[in-house]
């Protein structure tokens, strides 16, 4: 593949870490890993001084969830792998091999804890990327700050650490979101697509619903605040409880109050929510929202094409062109994995290695300190969305910039083949099809 597309990285000599900054991070690692991991074994392998010990490569750790049985942990792992190839193709990092540490989270914040100090203490990575989970994210950001070390976040949400950066620059100035956007963003990206598109998709009154999970607070304060604002009727809203499987009650009530839509924002109880839509029998209104599950590329066989019609948001589909360089990803990652194509977790932990790779090179250096200030600075279109980063004087500093237009939502749709497609339908410069409205409420209508 051409390298016409990617961000030109400059390429440089071998860098150096710092050593007082090294034996400062090991002291701190010793005095304070404590809870949860255990020291025993690991002081052998790690040298004093800390990092890669090696200096003919540059070590990236990536942390996902379950990469061989969760497909968003195998995209983040897949992408990843892609990006390490692409890398050492072009010549590598500051002229050193690149080499990629997996750490498996297990969907649980205590071993994303576990694994991020492997990854730091044994292995000896010079950055981080990867983090399912808001959970999981907030379990390791004291490491990232007392590890003084690059990470870089490629699929959770939460704003929460976005905060500490902003209150405490100089502790956690080492995290950055690379994607997706934040939840508060998320929030604002909700609203920009229900407020543009709600007459055309005849969305006039909706049923708001949220699952009582943290990451749809934010959400929900931005729902709270700009539906006010519209004409749009919201005829009932629930953030309904945790790990729900069961919308009886929900949908009878947002048929009761004559609702056009179901509004949702949902990840954990998403497919509990979406097959209640549609079985036993198919409810009076349009569904969509954020749907995480639906993200899948596989979903439409995963559930027997019942979330036909619905619409979700996502960072991009197979199809889409976010940046220059979107579709140079889809097809490379699509080649190498036997047409297989990414999930959103995958687009942005590719983002995120090579904005670890641009970082060293932009700074010739590895060390962390160096990259920050880069990546500050940096405004590049990447293969997800722009590379760009709020400023340290904004209310969620180094979060990925919400950039209109670099974001999709696709309704589930269906081929003459019989297979299930994700058609982008907003914003206008994405689309690749229309709005379809289900058919059993053309014909109530």
């Amino acid at each position: 593949m051409t390298d016409s597309n990617r961000p030109q990285l400059r390429m440089g000599t071998a860098g150096s870490r710092r050593i007082s900054s090294n034996r400062r991070r090991f002291l701190k690692a010793t005095a304070g890993v404590g809870a949860g991991v255990s020291l025993t074994g690991c002081l052998g392998q790690y040298q004093v001084l800390g990092g890669n010990s090696d200096e003919e490569t540059v070590k990236i750790g990536v942390l996902a969830p379950n990469p061989n049985s969760n497909r968003m942990g195998r995209s983040m792992v897949q992408a990843a792998e892609l990006a390490v190839t692409h890398l050492n193709e072009e010549g590598g990092i500051l002229g050193r091999e690149v080499e990629l540490v997996v750490g498996n989270t297990k969907e649980s914040p205590l071993e994303a804890r576990r694994q991020y100090q492997r990854l730091i203490l044994e292995e000896g990575v010079d950055a981080t990327t990867g983090v399912f989970s808001s959970e999981a994210l907030l379990s390791i950001i004291d490491d990232v700050a007392e590890q003084e070390t690059l990470h870089l976040t490629s699929a959770a949400a939460t704003s929460e650490v976005s905060r500490m950066v902003r209150d405490d620059y100089e502790r956690y100035k080492y995290h950055f979101r690379i994607g997706p956007n934040n939840d508060i963003d998320l929030g604002r990206i909700q609203m920009d697509f229900l407020t543009e598109m709600y007459e055309d998709l005849g969305w006039n009154s909706i049923a708001l619903l949220a699952e009582d999970y943290d990451w749809t607070e934010k959400p929900w304060e931005v729902y709270q605040d700009r539906l006010a604002d519209t004409d749009i009727d919201v005829v009932y809203e629930e953030r309904y409880p945790a790990a729900s499987n069961d919308f009886t009650e929900q949908y009878n009530q947002a048929e009761e109050a004559d609702a056009d839509a179901v509004f949702i924002t949902t990840a954990h109880t998403g497919t509990p929510a979406l097959m209640d839509w549609k079985l036993p029998a198919k409810r009076s209104f349009g569904f969509g929202g954020v749907h995480v599950p639906m993200q899948l590329p596989a979903y439409y066989d995963l559930v027997g094409g019942q979330c036909r019609y619905a619409v979700t948001q996502t960072s991009s589909t197979a199809k889409t062109s976010i940046t220059e360089n979107t579709q140079e990803f889809v097809t490379a990652y699509q080649d190498e994995y036997g047409g297989q194509n990414p999930i959103y977790t995958g687009y942005h932990t590719y983002d995120g290695v090579r904005a670890i790779a641009y970082a060293a090179e932009e700074s010739n250096s590895l060390d962390s300190d160096d990259m920050v200030g880069a990546l500050e600075n940096a405004s590049h279109p990447g293969y997800a969305a722009t590379v760009e980063f709020y400023d340290n004087d904004s209310e969620t500093p180094h979060d990925l910039v919400y950039n209109y237009g670099e974001t999709v939502y696709f309704q589930w749709q269906e081929n003459e083949d019989g297979e299930g497609v994700q058609e982008a339908i907003w914003p206008p410069d994405k689309k690749t099809g229309d709005y379809v409205t289900p058919p059993w409420l053309e014909t109530e209508a």
